[in-house]
């Protein structure tokens, strides 16, 4: 039986669903990034156990086909932008629709009408999130970084990271009081 689960943002989460699966006796076959895949099948008691559970830690277990969708979605952005070491100049549309073989537009659309803003705006918080951590915690230069995020300019890496934080790169970086945002809740 496959959970679908949102907030899975990162290796601490796989880590705390599925000690948390574990602790209420289900056996895990698989578990990635926003899904589950257990051996039992829970009747409608225990799917709300598992629901609780997964709330108290900050996750929710989603029901609704089209919401399993857009945190699919969600989930192979976050994946590809913080997660993988490749590039990032694979073009959006094609990321999408490689990983769930429908047509972009109509993921685009489904995605957009849900949540209230675009797939291609939660890639660029996702890209801009990055980029600040990168500014912050790395010794990677901002050219480094526009390339490793797939800009064609360390210019628009600048522009856009101006136009989502309200400050230049290199102001960012000098100002020690700036919080991260978690990766899931970028909006």
């Amino acid at each position: 039986m496959k959970l679908f689960i949102k907030n899975m943002v990162c290796n601490r989460c796989i880590r705390v669903v599925n000690e948390e699966l574990k602790k209420l006796g289900y056996t895990i076959i698989n578990l990635t990034l926003g899904e589950a895949e257990i051996k039992e099948n829970p009747d409608p008691s225990q799917r709300q156990k598992i629901k609780n559970v997964l709330e108290e830690n900050g996750f929710e277990l989603i029901e609704d086909k089209t919401a399993k969708i857009i945190e699919n979605i969600k989930t192979v952005i976050i994946e590809y932008v913080h997660h993988s070491n490749i590039d990032l100049s694979l073009n959006l549309s094609e990321l999408i629709e490689t990983n769930f073989s429908k047509d972009y537009s109509y993921l685009s659309t489904l995605f957009s009408s849900t949540e209230n803003f675009t797939i291609e705006h939660f890639f660029i918080l996702q890209k801009i999130e990055r980029a600040k951590e990168l500014l912050k915690y790395g010794d990677l230069t901002l050219s480094e970084i526009a390339y490793k995020l797939g800009y064609n300019s360390v210019n628009h890496l600048s522009s856009q990271f101006k136009k989502v934080t309200g400050m230049t790169a290199s102001e960012f970086k000098k100002n020690t009081s700036i919080k991260r945002k978690p990766i899931d809740n970028l909006k």
